[in-house]
């Protein structure tokens, strides 16, 4: 695809402006997408003409109220709930909180105060479980095998008599492996445990019914299937109770204080319809893009493929190349005019290696070689020859360089 940047600078004291076009390939649609013309055409209008607060009474406010009930309808029949379940929120983040945190408080109150997790949880998850161990609260964090799948058996032998939640990704963010979430789920009810799952990933790239699923509470974000930044919602399945995370109006049924961004939960209406109603065609003709791209890739001499090869998100590659630093191979690439991310984009500054790829067994200095491609809607079989034709060269001119490599061979 074709990116026009443009900038303005001081050049010697003078204001010089400049425009420039450059061909990219993204290859990062798990960090984030663009949002699609379709979603950004339906969220124009409430931003300066149909901008009234949706709790007045006006009919400038009863649009927006309108269009809030639209976009509950429209993300409760993508994934099979009813409207009165869709809570919508600021994104995947908050979401995660809201149920981790209202569920620990709501069971606290029973003597529950124990948590079952996974090691490789995005660290909205993680790093909400940390907060709330200080205030007393006892996760146990299970292993996935190492091809990243977490199995019912695990969490099933985690389960205590204290165990007040267990909460378990449906698609990792990092390697795409899918985990057995109805399997999961029926553990949990059989035990009196209430389940939530992080889908974020999952929603728009694979088949998500939260009926079929079992799923108390389910989390999700717009940005990741072409909605904008900044809105996601919470499914939380009828009869089950969980306090609050932010208190002050009575929005959102009264569970989530705030005035409603209206224009960007019209973007996630929009978005997750477009999504689903896609869904059956493109998970074929993205996995077929991924799977050239994996292929091609391990080609090369001392290279992995991190996580499930069949339990797989439609868009995920990831590959370790020994011998390599991630963050060199990144920079490389961006000169090469390709985005794409070592480990997960929340974490992408940091340095250490990536958590996930840790817990799947990977020593440190492999797991530092990750490179994670994210297929979405706009690639295509040229983006991907590309990719092919221009990576390879660049872990050779990388390992040229590497003493880990030289000590290696």
């Amino acid at each position: 695809m074709a990116v026009r940047f443009s900038c303005r600078h001081l050049f010697f004291g003078k204001e010089c402006s400049i425009k420039m076009e450059r061909a990219i390939v993204y290859a990062d649609n798990a960090a984030t997408s663009c949002v699609s013309e379709s979603v950004f055409e339906a969220m124009k209008p409430y931003f300066c003409e149909k901008y009234g607060n949706a709790s007045s009474i006006y009919s400038l406010g009863y649009e927006s109220e309108k269009a809030l009930t639209a976009a509950r309808e429209q993300v409760a029949k993508a994934i099979h709930a009813d409207p009165s379940e869709i809570y919508f929120t600021g994104g995947g983040s908050e979401s995660d909180n809201w149920a981790i945190k209202g569920a620990a408080f709501q069971k606290a109150k029973t003597g529950k105060k124990h948590i079952v997790s996974t090691e490789y949880e995005h660290h909205a998850v993680l790093n909400t479980l940390e907060a709330l161990k200080a205030q007393g609260f006892e996760p146990t964090l299970i292993k996935p095998t190492s091809e990243g799948i977490i199995t019912p058996e695990a969490i099933a032998a985690a389960i205590r008599e204290d165990t007040a939640l267990v909460t378990v990704m449906a698609v990792n963010n990092e390697i795409g492996t899918i985990n057995p979430i109805s399997e999961i789920a029926a553990v949990c009810a059989q035990k009196g445990v209430l389940f939530h799952t992080d889908a974020v990933q999952a929603v728009g790239h694979i088949p998500v019914d939260v009926k079929a699923l079992g799923a108390d509470m389910l989390s999700l974000s717009a940005h990741k299937f072409h909605g904008p930044k900044g809105v996601g919602a919470l499914y939380i399945k009828k009869g089950v109770r969980i306090m609050s995370l932010i208190s002050g109006g009575q929005q959102e049924n009264g569970k989530r204080a705030g005035t409603e961004n209206i224009p960007g939960i019209v973007g996630l209406g929009a978005a997750i319809t477009e999504a689903v109603e896609h869904l059956p065609e493109e998970s074929i003709r993205i996995a077929k893009l991924r799977d050239e791209l994996i292929d091609g890739l391990l080609a090369l001499p001392a290279t992995r493929l991190n996580g499930s090869r069949t339990q797989r998100a439609p868009g995920n590659a990831n590959i370790s190349f020994e011998g390599v630093e991630g963050e060199s191979l990144l920079l490389w690439m961006d000169m090469n005019g390709i985005c794409a991310s070592s480990g997960s984009a929340c974490t992408s500054r940091s340095l250490d290696p990536s958590h996930v790829l840790l817990s799947i067994g990977l020593p440190h200095e492999i797991a530092h070689g990750s490179l994670r491609l994210s297929l979405g809607r706009y690639n295509t079989e040229a983006d991907v020859d590309y990719i092919l034709k221009t990576v390879p060269p660049i872990v050779q001119k990388l390992r040229a360089m590497s003493p880990i490599w030289a000590g290696r061979i």
